[in-house]
């Protein structure tokens, strides 16, 4: 295993470009599709790449936010000597990858955008505490988890609930069918075990591991008051001022919970980091001169996010995404095509990193096919599901929150990650194949 993973990630350094420039590769890439097995024109193919290029403002907006605060949250010092205790536990590296892949699965399974900010803040103290880490090894253990799908699992969720777009077609599918079936449970159950065991038997000689760098100027962050203050900088300094603002997130989430329960988006995701960072702080200054070192960290975001949705914008208006789906379908039989559903979705994934925006285009042909070969509607939408978020494991496009807390590239990581795709899509297609037996 340590050969295997020794090999993809020589040749990822090797031959894998940065996340920016594959994102430039795979617009052309569409693009030359689009025009190749489509009958649109190149006039065409500009204007869906126009039209799609601002459809993830919103949803990029929020990704940098929910970066941003949670790497302030995380210079504040009671989350710094936090998170030293926890990294206080393993004593050998090994024991440090599983245990920041455990954590990160956990979280992720609640909330994928929890998940990837805490994996990364976990990962980071493992890079500065745990004597042999290698840091690329042990990031790459916190993205791994993003894999697993959990109550904030778009696709799932959506079938579940009344009057969604394919109401009509296949009625309402509740997530006891789908997310918390037996045999969705024993697939998580299985990845999660997996996840553990691929980390513990990791190994990185001593002289070869890459330690983890801290780019943040600490005293840059946590400044003294100087000794004769003035108004201005006694504001500056104030705590009472970030607690008072703190009140009015804290409020709003305890009377969500209340009323919502444990219903976690990235909006709340969001009041929680911050009302916590304010919390957490010791001043404004403080609080502000974490919010500047933490900035930088959110440029892969800001700009590599429109291009996707470009890319995605083709996708769909093209049709494209029914070419690949159709093309899948006509391959398939009631037994395969959970299965096949798996690798479509994998497939169109890499075009499309959005499980939600996915689903609204490809998931009413899948579910159209599914009915009319009587295959099986609640393995086709977890099938889908399970595909969508499998290839993101090589789609920098989730890794870049992460990515930009730790301060590495996709390439660090990439080589751990195929191999740890082979491995879960061994796990999933196994077993979608058997339930088709059952």
């Amino acid at each position: 295993m340590n050969a295997l993973a020794n090999f993809t990630t020589n040749w990822v350094q090797k031959y894998l470009p940065d996340a920016f420039i594959l994102a430039i590769f795979l617009t052309f890439i569409v693009i030359a599709a689009a025009i190749g097995f489509t009958d649109s024109g190149i006039i065409d193919v500009v204007g869906y790449w126009g039209d799609g290029f601002s459809n993830l403002f919103v949803f990029a907006m929020q990704m940098a936010l929910v970066l941003l605060t949670g790497f302030v949250l995380a210079l504040s010092p009671f989350v710094e000597k936090l998170l030293g205790k926890l990294t206080d536990i393993p004593k050998k590296p090994n024991h440090a990858y599983a245990l920041t892949a455990a954590i990160s699965f956990a979280c992720c399974y609640l909330n994928w955008g929890l998940g990837l900010v805490v994996g990364a803040l976990v990962a980071r103290e493992m890079g500065k505490k745990v004597k042999g880490v290698h840091f690329p090894l042990v990031v790459a253990a916190a993205y791994s988890a993003e894999l697993v799908r959990g109550p904030s699992s778009a696709i799932p969720v959506v079938m579940a609930t009344p009057d969604n777009f394919m109401f009509d077609e296949v009625g309402l599918i509740p997530i006891t069918d789908t997310l918390y079936s037996w045999w969705n449970l024993l697939i998580t159950a299985l990845i999660f075990a997996t996840i553990i065991g691929f980390y513990l038997i990791m190994r990185v000689p001593e002289n070869e591991a890459v330690a983890f760098v801290d780019t943040v100027d600490e005293e840059h962050v946590h400044e003294e008051l100087s000794d004769e203050p003035t108004f201005a900088e006694r504001l500056d300094n104030s705590r009472f001022l970030l607690m008072l603002l703190g009140v009015l997130p804290l409020a709003y989430l305890i009377n969500y919970f209340v009323a919502e329960g444990l219903n976690i988006n990235l909006n709340t995701v969001i009041l929680l980091f911050l009302t916590l960072a304010l919390f957490a702080h010791r001043s404004v200054k403080d609080f502000l001169n974490a919010v500047q070192e933490a900035i930088t960290s959110t440029r892969g975001i800001i700009l590599q996010f429109p291009l996707y949705a470009g890319v995605a914008g083709i996708m769909s208006d093209s049709g494209l995404v029914e070419t690949f789906s159709n093309a899948f379908i006509s391959i398939a039989n009631s037994t395969t095509f959970p299965l096949l559903t798996f690798l479509s979705a994998g497939l169109v994934n890499v075009f499309i990193p959005s499980g939600g925006g996915q689903w609204a285009i490809q998931g009413p042909v899948m579910l159209q096919a599914a009915e009319s070969m009587g295959a099986s509607i609640p393995q086709t939408i977890m099938a889908f599901a399970w595909g969508d978020a499998w290839t993101n494991q090589i789609q920098p496009f989730w890794a870049l929150p992460l990515l930009g807390v730790a301060g590495l590239n996709a390439r660090s990581i990439m080589g751990y990650c195929i191999l740890w795709l082979v491995i879960t899509g061994v796990i999933i297609c196994t077993g979608f194949i058997l339930l088709t037996l059952l």
